[in-house]
């Protein structure tokens, strides 16, 4: 968690004084891309709320994203990250959102993904999605990894926008 606070207070820093707010749906990360995000003090001017939507259950009830939202999309993709990042800034009416899916390890996912596979999308007024190979089959140093990505691409794409 350590190396993740000081790029969150960046992005705290930067949605406080742009009046801009966040709401996350990680999968992979398992809750580490917000718990980075509320470490900051004043997290709730900017924070509105995110969820770890790890099952397609938790995808359809935290998010209200239909299935058809996904129709010709292949699972694990930027894409579909996409959709997640879109449905999740939409459900919280959001200023930015990041959306992430993933595979930790130790081993692949079942679309043939191996360990060590992360998409993750930013929908806001720049939209950005990356996807992140470590090679590796370490769970938690690959959640830690995907985590850091996510907040990276962020920040990126908050000062890549124009002030509202």
């Amino acid at each position: 968690m350590q190396t993740l606070l000081p790029i969150a207070e960046k992005i705290g820093a930067l949605l406080k004084d742009r009046r801009e707010t966040i709401a996350i749906a990680e999968s992979t990360t398992g809750g580490l891309v917000s718990a980075a995000l509320l470490s900051v003090a004043g997290a709730s001017v900017y924070y509105l709320g995110g969820g770890v939507v790890y099952t397609l259950k938790a995808r359809r009830l935290l998010l209200d994203l239909p299935d058809s939202a996904f129709a010709g999309i292949k699972p694990l993709t930027e894409p579909a990250a996409m959709v997640i990042a879109r449905g999740a800034r939409d459900r919280f009416a959001a200023s930015w959102s990041i959306g992430e899916l993933g595979a930790a390890g130790p081993t692949g996912s079942r679309y043939g993904e191996p360990a060590g596979t992360s998409v993750i999308a930013v929908a806001g007024a720049v939209e950005r999605s990356l996807t992140v190979r470590t090679g590796s089959d370490d769970r938690h140093t690959n959640m830690r990894a995907f985590s850091a990505a996510a907040l990276d691409l962020l920040a990126q794409c908050i000062a890549a926008a124009p002030r509202a």
